[in-house]
Formats: structure tokens, C-alpha cells, sequence
């Protein structure tokens, strides 16, 4: 059974809140995701996770039996997002080493591009460190043209140009026509947000800026983003037509450690902390997520009983009970409202988690929830004995 995963573009425009957008003029134009490959202790049992629980198909394999003798990699695809989950099999596996640094997580953020030359020749002028010259992969499929470059901590983009490429994923790599093994839970990948040390957070958006060409598309410091005890500070940048968004945290002065200190040790440095999943119907999302065991970040009812939320919040598609018997957090801006909850960390370190999103209009980040989450966070920091 073939799987087709294609969203139409005003499927992908409502449920990621799309601008127009010509990147002819851009310097380094991104046209999307292309994939976010994850390094891990156990990829067979990751990828089956992934194919139960959040509902993904497996579509190509790459490993031993194909050729490659160092890892496993399992590509993976609901929607428009591509996983591909990665795991050492030879003891000198590279892989291996990274998994003891920082445990279960993502590698690489991997970025959609029309010219992977002009990409590259425009993020080294702009003093973008390139770890990965543009260099042809191929096979009977056609050729892919890649290349990468250094991000935050070990984080690395690879950037992709597969218009000339019709096989599964990469050259290397053989289809599986393996459908999921349970409800699909999302369709598109929202943002991707980052954890900086204290005072890089400025030298990472100037990175976004200057060699990407992004957006700076919004700010939160100071009592927007802290609660009695901890605080952070972050800044959102985007590509021009915000496909592609990564919000950038660090940690700010408080009196405790915040969830961003607590994220850098466990990590053993920056990082991505979590990735937001759109959804159409994040009511079914999370009512499935919860029969398969997932567990959610707990939203006091308080929450729910404010009358500030209410006023602010005005009618939205589903009663406000419903969202309090689920836990989901609801926001509204000047553009539309969103609705928003967040997984409990999905590894043994309290490093990564998931974010699933619905949006109608809004393209914020639910600023009017930071408090209540960055409470809930600080709960279970609490709770590990790390607070």
C-alpha cells in the first residue's frame, strides 16, 4: 500500500498560520523541513514508539542489511513531517558518543532548500562555520545536492535539494511501505525551539539574521516569560513566509534554577528542547496520545476558572470545559487564538518533549500561557529533585 502524505497549501497555511512570501530576493532562501533526524539509544524501539503512539509510517530503512554496517535509521513521515530516527550498531560508532553526551535527542535539523551552493557561499561569507561542503549523492533514483552547517551546540541544519530526486529519502536508504500502527496525531511541524546558554541567546538570533536571512518575529523577556521563582528570556525568528520557525531560549536570573538550567545539565549544553506538532483536532490528539500512556504537563483548574482567561480569550471552536478536562491551554492575539499543550519529557533525560498545537488564525506562541507552563514545568522540576 502506497502512503501519501502531501497536505495542500491551504491546509499547510491554516494549520501553520502562513505569510506570503517571494523568496526570490532572499539570500539564503528555506523553503521548508526536510527532516529532523534523531540520534538515540535504541532505534528500533524508538521508530516502533513513533509508529504506535504518535501514529507515523515508516517509509525508508537504512542499515546492516542495506549496506551500512555503522547505525540503524528509520525515516519516518506523518503529514508533512519527516523523522528519521538514528542509532549506533558498530561499538566505534560516532553515534554512540553522542548519545553519552547528551542522551535521546535531536542532531540535526535538516532545511528544505532551492540552491544548496548559493546557500552556502552566503552563510560562509556571513561567518557561518560550514561543516559539510555542497557535494551530489546518487542513486537509480536521481541525485540529491546537501551540504550543512554548525547551529547551536552539536546541532547541525543540513541543507537539501532533492528537485532532481525521486526515491525514498537518500541515496543509501530503501523504501518501507510500512503504515502506522496507530492514529495519526499531527500533520505538520510547527517550530522548533532551541536552549542557549546565559547571554548566547542575541548571538543566535544575530546567527538566524544574518546568515539565514530570518525574521526577528517576536520577543519575550522580563515578567512575560517568569514566574515567582524562575525566568528565562527568548526570541523568535522565522523565515519569510514562517514555515520555518525557531524560537531561541536561555536562562535569566531568578531565585531557582529554571527549566532551561535544568535543560543545559541534563543535555551537557544547548540543544532542542521541544517540537511544536500542528494538529487539526488537538481535542482527538490528545484523548489518543493519553490511551497510549503519554503523559501531559498537569494545568491547574485555576486556570481554567480565571475570568481574565475568559474575557481574553473569547469563543473558541470547543467549550473551555473540554479543553480543562484535557489540561489544554488556550491563547488568543490579535490574528486569531491558538490552542496548545505540552508533553511531560518523552526520554529518561528531562531534556526533550514534545508540543502539540492547533491554531485558527493566531500566529503567536501562546504568550498568555508562559506562566501557567512554566509553573507546571517547575512542578515537575520539583518532583526530580531539581528545582
Amino acid at each position: 500500500m502506497s502512503i501519501d502524505h502531501d497536505l495542500d497549501p491551504a491546509q499547510l497555511r491554516r494549520l501553520l498560520g502562513l505569510v506570503e512570501h517571494d523568496t526570490g530576493a532572499d539570500p539564503f532562501p528555506v523553503t521548508g523541513w526536510d527532516a529532523v533526524v534523531w540520534v538515540v539509544g535504541n532505534a528500533a524501539q524508538t521508530a516502533l514508539f513513533h509508529r504506535l503512539v504518535l501514529g507515523m509510517d515508516l517509509v525508508a530503512y537504512s542499515g546492516p542489511e542495506t549496506g551500512n554496517p555503522d547505525h540503524h535509521a528509520y525515516v519516518l513521515r506523518a503529514g508533512e513531517v519527516r523523522f528519521v530516527v538514528t542509532g549506533g550498531v558498530a561499538p566505534t560508532s560516532p553515534l554512540h558518543d553522542r548519545h553519552r553526551r547528551h542522551g535521546d535527542g535531536v542532531a540535526d535539523i535538516a532545511l528544505e532548500v532551492p540552491d544548496v551552493d548559493r546557500c552556502i557561499a552566503h552563510a560562509r561569507a556571513a561567518g557561518a562555520t560550514v561543516l559539510v561542503e555542497p557535494h551530489d549523492v546518487a542513486d537509480a533514483h536521481g541525485t540529491v545536492r546537501t551540504a550543512a552547517i554548525a547551529a547551536y551546540g552539536d546541532t547541525r541544519h543540513t541543507l537539501v535539494d532533492r528537485s532532481r530526486y525521486a526515491g525514498p529519502y537518500l541515496p543509501g536508504y530503501v523504501a518501507q511501505d510500512a503504515p502506522a500502527l496507530g492514529r495519526p496525531v499531527f500533520q505538520a511541524l510547527d517550530h522548533v525551539v532551541g536552549n542557549v546558554e546565559l547571554g548566547r541567546m542575541d548571538e543566535w538570533v544575530a546567527f538566524y539574521t544574518r546568515v539565514m536571512g530570518f525574521t526577528n518575529m517576536a520577543e519575550f523577556v522580563g515578567a512575560d516569560i517568569a514566574t515567582e521563582y524562575s525566568a528565562l528570556m527568548s526570541k523568535v525568528v522565522a523565515s519569510g513566509d514562517r514555515r520555518v520557525k525557531f524560537p531561541l531560549n536561555e536562562p535569566a536570573q531568578g531565585r531557582r534554577r529554571s527549566q532551561i538550567d535544568e535543560y543545559l545539565d541534563f543535555h551537557g549544553g544547548p540543544g532542542v528542547q521541544h517540537l511544536a506538532l500542528a494538529t487539526d483536532d488537538i481535542l482527538a490528539t490528545v484523548d489518543g496520545l493519553r490511551a497510549s500512556g503519554i503523559e501531559f504537563l498537569p494545568t491547574p483548574a485555576s486556570y481554567y476558572e480565571d475570568p481574565a482567561l475568559r474575557a481574553r480569550i473569547g469563543e473558541v471552536r470547543v467549550p473551555v470545559d473540554e479543553l480543562a478536562a484535557r489540561g489544554i491551554l488556550v491563547d488568543r492575539d490579535e490574528d486569531g487564538y491558538l490552542l496548545q499543550i505540552f508533553t511531560a519529557p518523552i526520554g529518561d533525560r528531562p531534556t526533550v518533549f514534545f508540543e502539540f498545537i492547533e491554531r485558527h488564525g493566531s500566529l503567536g506562541f501562546g504568550k498568555g500561557n508562559f506562566k501557567a507552563l512554566f509553573e507546571a514545568i517547575e512542578r515537575e522540576q520539583a518532583r526530580r529533585g531539581n528545582f
